[in-house]
């Protein structure tokens, strides 16, 4: 743990677990809400098939995990941390010129 916390420049524990719990609500929320929007727009596995069902469902989960990635972790009074983390994401992703237009 304590090599985590390090890495993540945490200075407690009870931060650590803060941010773990919001890792847990948001990747689970966002999971539940990518289904009806993709069959809000129409998409579902017997539509399209499972081959093109979960890359799409994976498409639609990223910027929904991110969105609630930063809502839930300002709520948790982990703002600065999860900006950071979506940043280094975006960036690895070669998306990194997303988070350069919010900073402008």
């Amino acid at each position: 743990m304590n090599k985590l916390k390090e890495r993540w420049n945490i200075s407690s524990n009870y931060q650590l677990v803060i941010i773990f719990i919001v890792f847990a609500i948001t990747g689970s929320t966002s999971a539940l809400i990518a289904k009806p929007i993709l069959t809000f727009i129409g998409i579902t596995k017997e539509s399209v098939g499972l081959w093109l069902y979960y890359p799409l469902y994976i498409i639609i989960i990223l910027p929904i995990y991110k969105v609630l990635l930063l809502l839930i972790g300002t709520l948790a009074g982990q703002r600065n941390f999860f900006w950071n983390f979506i940043k280094k994401m975006l960036d690895r992703m070669r998306l990194g010129f997303i988070h350069r237009i919010f900073e402008k």
